[in-house]
């Protein structure tokens, strides 16, 4: 009887076990299926939703950004001697500027006070560069435009795709072509002062 009990339990712990691994193994197979289904999708635990994008602090940094490539593009159009590194800088000043007043009556419309001045970085920047001047200060300041440029070009891209705001999304959309141009010059122009 004793052995007969050992066997019934047995195989009752058996059959236990495999229900067990059946269930873990569907559970794993569903959580396998949700990544694969979304494999970018992040959650907040506390609520299970997808964080939303920070419009209002993009539209900042792109405000504060904008102003400083203003300001340095003055600069170079003024210190410059290379005449690709002066026609970049007053293409900065167009450029900016026209982008800097659509965001701050975009911001105005949604209620977002855009900073007024530059980060303490930012004007330390400035200062350095204005200290320099001749081959220096177009290697330092075409350094910092492929640097500028690449770093705003993945925030704005990154705006396009995931902003939340569409008004602010659109804006990111519609600058971005013209960032990417930018881009492309810094580093063609940077190349050539390298050679």
């Amino acid at each position: 009887m004793r052995n007969t009990l050992l066997a019934v339990v047995a195989v009752m712990a058996a059959f236990l076990g495999a229900c067990t691994d059946e269930t873990v193994n569907t559970n794993n197979s569903n959580i396998d299926s949700m990544a694969v289904a979304s494999p970018t999708m992040t959650t907040t635990p506390e609520r299970g939703i997808a964080p939303k994008h920070d419009d209002p602090q993009f539209a900042m940094e792109a405000s504060r950004g904008g102003v400083e490539e203003v300001e340095l593009g003055r600069m170079a159009a003024q210190k410059s001697r290379n005449p690709d590194v002066k026609r970049f800088g007053e293409r900065m000043v167009t450029d900016h500027s026209k982008a800097n007043a659509e965001l701050k009556q975009l911001a105005a419309s949604k209620g977002i006070t855009l900073p007024g001045e530059l980060s303490a970085e930012q004007k330390a920047e400035v200062e350095r560069l204005s200290k320099l001047s001749g081959a220096e200060f177009d290697r330092e300041y075409m350094s910092m435009m492929v640097a500028d440029h690449d770093k705003d070009v993945a925030a704005f891209q990154e705006e396009s795709q995931q902003g939340s705001d569409s008004d602010i999304k659109a804006w990111a959309s519609k600058t971005l072509p013209t960032l990417q141009e930018h881009q492309r010059m810094a580093h063609e122009i940077n190349d050539k002062l390298k050679s």
